[in-house]
């Protein structure tokens, strides 16, 4: 079984919304901070943002500040991401994963990911 789940992925035009999910799956595993990824075709996979178990601090991609927002609920280990004015370049698959080493910035417990689409 996959760590975690990710859904809210889906088709809108440019200027939409979309909240993404990313549900465990399972028991829960540790990490330092939860982060969203996406990754477009022909690109790499880019880290979009993250958010701390310790203490919620936050880290966004220059390409989405402002326009997502990234948060967790510690009641059910659950985390967000809220995008907001969309573009057709964040079209891609979203993923969402556990980070394992703070310091190198690794991560692992890897979801199957979530389909975004934005036309224009």
């Amino acid at each position: 079984q996959v760590p975690v789940v990710e859904s809210g992925g889906g088709l809108v035009q440019a200027g939409g919304s979309l909240r993404l999910s990313c549900a465990p799956s399972g028991r829960d595993f540790v990490s330092y901070a939860m982060g969203w990824f996406r990754q477009a075709p022909g690109k790499e996979r880019e880290l979009v943002a993250a958010i701390s178990r310790k203490d919620g601090t936050t880290y966004y991609g220059d390409s989405v500040k402002r326009r997502f927002t990234i948060s967790r609920d510690k009641a059910n280990n659950t985390a967000y991401l809220q995008m907001n004015d969309l573009k057709p370049e964040d079209t891609a698959v979203y993923y969402c994963a556990g980070e394992i080493n703070p310091y190198t910035r690794e991560y692992a417990y890897w979801g199957q990911g979530t389909q975004v689409t934005v036309s224009s």
